[in-house]
């Protein structure tokens, strides 16, 4: 069987990247730039022996309008129109995310999709919000496809903590991840990871994990950091999907703040509490309350000092972010994957017939 996984950035192939652990497969990308990080970023991140250069999977560069040659399976991250030949392929949009935030680009071209991967009730909505309407066989249940190995345990926190440098005696301390997103959705990085720094390194261990669109300002920041004497900061690169997952941050932090990132949801699986960072971003979905995160967590509008709210927060009951993981996503129970391989295997089937 013939599998292939298309994303404009490599950070968006991390929501396919359980798929292709277990099946294989190649990757697709438009830009010689995408594929150069791509070679870079994953090097290493396949076991010898198998063809693979420098232990990289196979990646190419193809225009999405040159795909009627692909037999098998091509699953996209991004909403972009993969025109492959429905008598040798089947098309499969999974996206990288399901936050408030509105598609990108013509959220119509999705409906030229043969199926659609549904995290959740949550997903539902977010198509209803955009008025797409799919035919119901086209509509796949599968669930987080990223959840599963925290579900599942198979994330060693001593492990993620050594690769990150953090030293053994600030182990006790907690950990407070800051995933913010980027210019679009009004991220908060430029404002508040300078004052993030300073105040709850006070205390605590503190993870800046920025949207791929804003890691070019990591390097001003680290420096930025040593130049003012703090410590407990350390930075997370969504590119590095293979030994940085946003999974892997969950895993070792204790509470997140974030802004309108999905990452928000996301954060549900751990029943952790939750901090937004409040912008005045307006282009997002409606939705209704009981999926609604901002209608449970707690708010850091720039009046109080954040290292107070993160406090407050951590001593907080937690019981109502489960309560809403629920309403969010199907299943986790940690076999999304299985759901989508035994998918994907089915599709193929009928494919060779």
């Amino acid at each position: 069987m013939n599998t292939y996984y298309f994303a404009n950035q490599i950070y968006q192939l991390s929501y396919a990247w359980p798929i292709f652990n277990r099946i294989g497969g190649e990757f697709i990308v438009r830009k010689y730039k995408t594929l150069l990080k791509f070679k870079r970023f994953l090097r290493g991140s396949v076991k010898s022996g198998s063809g693979a250069f420098l232990g990289t999977p196979v990646v190419k560069r193809r225009k999405l309008r040159y795909v009627s040659d692909l037999t098998g399976v091509v699953l996209s991250q991004s909403n972009a129109w993969v025109r492959n030949d429905t008598d040798k392929s089947r098309s499969i949009f999974i996206g990288h995310g399901t936050g408030d935030k509105k598609y990108g680009g013509k959220a119509h071209t999705l409906l030229n999709y043969q199926y659609v991967f549904v995290s959740g009730p949550k997903h539902m909505e977010k198509f209803k919000d955009s008025d797409l309407i799919f035919p119901e066989s086209s509509l796949v249940k599968i669930g987080n496809l990223r959840f599963d190995d925290y579900v599942n345990g198979k994330l060693d926190k001593n492990a993620i903590m050594n690769r990150m440098g953090v030293p053994e005696t600030d182990r006790a301390r907690k950990t407070v991840l800051y995933a913010p997103t980027w210019e679009w959705g009004n991220g908060t990085l430029e404002k508040y990871a300078k004052p993030f720094m300073k105040q709850i390194t006070q205390e605590h261990n503190l993870i800046i994990r920025p949207h791929h669109f804003d890691s070019h300002r990591v390097p001003k920041l680290k420096l930025w950091a040593k130049l003012n004497g703090i410590k407990r900061v350390y930075f997370s690169n969504s590119n590095r999907i293979a030994v940085s997952d946003t999974m892997h941050d969950f895993a070792v932090s204790d509470i997140l703040i974030s802004d309108t990132s999905s990452v928000l949801y996301e954060y549900l699986i751990t029943g952790k509490p939750i901090v937004i960072a409040n912008t005045d971003f307006s282009g997002l979905h409606n939705m209704p309350d009981t999926m609604n995160v901002m209608k449970i967590a707690d708010f850091f509008r720039g009046s109080e000092k954040i290292l107070d709210v993160v406090n407050r927060n951590l001593a907080s009951d937690t019981s109502k972010y489960l309560e809403m993981l629920h309403n969010c996503f199907y299943f986790n129970d940690g076999k999304s994957v299985d759901r989508a391989v035994e998918f994907i295997n089915g599709v193929a089937g009928e494919l060779k017939q």
